[in-house]
């Protein structure tokens, strides 16, 4: 199982948004490189790297930070406010090397299709973030009536191969990842689903991998609060994996 430190970019900080609000900020760093290097520093191998400015249709261009980041040897999932063709191929060319789609999963679902064809199933994956069991869009401000299941099933008959689950109504809080439910939407929709949110507890991490069935973990808000090391994450989710 992967674990991706998140590095979430608002107006050229590195930032924490509970349940997505912005304001319900906390700053913790001034410079993403230093945040980046930290966790490659530490073990990572994947950085989860969110343009909150795209997602709140803010115009800041983070892509220049999303170059940095990747010329530091990171693998970079990267996602927030990709809502054409042409700008997943700007982030592609920046150095991403999974783009991250959300919004537009909802609201043009046949261009997630487009994208799987033009840069590959391993370069795509859609974002199944769910407020009160519905998929949440246009940077969770928006509920859909669409639950994570069943458009996770619709984009796998697209080809989708990559999802990542986000309980909005735990993220930024430490209050625990929703385990039973990301384990259920990777066994409803056989996708390669990692989950987010409120992972706070190396036992999440762990669960998670027993599973068998998650692919990977964001840990954000844990990790700058120092509530679990990198170091100790990585290993926890490689004992359970040897077990």
């Amino acid at each position: 199982m992967i674990i991706y430190p998140a590095i979430d970019l608002r107006g050229g900080y590195v930032v924490r948004l509970r349940e997505g609000d912005p304001q319900q900020q906390v700053t913790f760093h001034a410079d993403p490189l230093d945040a980046a290097r930290r966790w490659l520093g530490e073990g990572a191998d994947w950085l989860h790297v969110v343009n909150l400015d795209g997602a709140f249709a803010k115009s800041n261009d983070n892509l220049s930070v999303l170059e940095g980041i990747a010329a530091t040897g990171a693998k970079v999932q990267f996602g927030g406010g990709l809502r054409s063709l042409e700008q997943m191929q700007r982030a592609l060319d920046c150095g991403a090397s999974r783009l991250v789609l959300g919004t537009v999963a909802v609201m043009e679902p046949e261009l997630v299709g487009e994208a799987i064809q033009r840069f590959g199933a391993e370069t795509v994956c859609v974002a199944l973030d769910a407020r009160d069991g519905k998929i949440a869009t246009h940077g969770w401000k928006q509920v859909s009536d669409s639950s994570p299941a069943e458009l996770g099933v619709a984009m796998a008959q697209q080809g989708l191969r990559h999802a990542l689950f986000t309980d909005i109504s735990r993220d930024g809080r430490l209050s625990g990842v929703n385990v039973s439910a990301t384990v259920r939407l990777a066994r409803d929709t056989g996708l390669q689903v990692i989950a987010s949110g409120g992972v706070s507890r190396l036992e999440e991490i762990e669960a998670l991998q027993a599973s068998s069935l998650v692919a990977g973990a964001v840990i954000g808000m844990a990790l700058y609060r120092n509530e679990i090391s990198l170091a100790d994450a990585l290993t926890a989710a490689s004992r359970a994996s040897d077990a």
